[in-house]
């Protein structure tokens, strides 16, 4: 079943449309989605066949090398994830080639979440897909997806966690797909993937646990990176 179909998401992204027109009615700017639960795993876990959706606005975007505070949270976790830019509307509806013709630029992503069990599919959607703050890379043009496919990340999370040549396609498949999916699930918030919009795509390894006192880093193999602080 497509996840727009699915009675839990319709209802969990009805509330998660009401808490984002919240925050960007209180003066927030609008960034873009972001893509969840989108391993195989995590898929068969909660019964969908395709990522789920959150928003991301500028009330927790942060800016390259800033500090984010952890202290407080239940379950910290750090995603390396590559960030896809598109230059053009993606209707919800749209085949992977429409898609890969409105990218026009990917960076490095670091997006923290304070994770908690997915039981409750509908509330972990209203709640923004456990979602706490975004940081992005520059981005490095790619039009027309050009390139998409070939992105690898190089990941730094702390503690002795690092990897080389990540390739994200290995556990979230194709980074194109995952956009796709994110733009037909967007009706169900009243809005839709617009030019300009940023799509984080998911965590490209297993969400590091982090803590106060750690930092981390993202990069583009061969091209820009993006760092974090974690403070108390």
């Amino acid at each position: 079943m497509p996840n727009a179909d699915d009675p839990r998401i319709q209802s969990g992204l009805a509330d998660q449309a009401r808490a984002r027109r919240a925050v960007l009615d209180g003066g927030a700017r609008r960034l873009g989605w972001k893509a969840g639960l989108g391993t195989a795993a995590a898929m068969e876990n909660v019964g969908t066949t395709e990522p789920i959706s959150g928003f991301l606005t500028d009330a927790t975007l942060v800016a390259d090398g800033g500090a984010v505070a952890v202290g407080g949270w239940g379950n910290a976790r750090l995603e390396a994830e590559v960030a896809v830019r598109v230059g053009a509307d993606v209707a919800a509806g749209a085949t992977r080639d429409e898609v890969l013709a409105a990218v026009d630029a990917i960076a490095p992503a670091i997006e923290l979440v304070d994770l908690g069990a997915p039981d409750d599919l509908a509330a972990v959607l209203g709640g923004n897909v456990f979602h706490r703050a975004v940081l992005l890379g520059d981005f490095v043009a790619c039009p027309g997806g050009e390139g998409l496919a070939a992105a690898r990340l190089e990941v730094d999370a702390g503690d002795g966690e690092a990897a080389t040549d990540v390739d994200p396609s290995v556990v979230l498949g194709d980074l194109a797909e995952v956009v796709r999916a994110i733009a037909a699930q967007l009706p169900l918030t009243d809005d839709a993937l617009r030019a300009g919009d940023v799509v984080i795509t998911g965590a490209a390894i297993p969400a590091a646990a982090v803590a106060p006192g750690g930092a981390a880093r993202v990069a583009l193999a061969g091209g820009p990176a993006v760092s974090v602080r974690l403070v108390d």
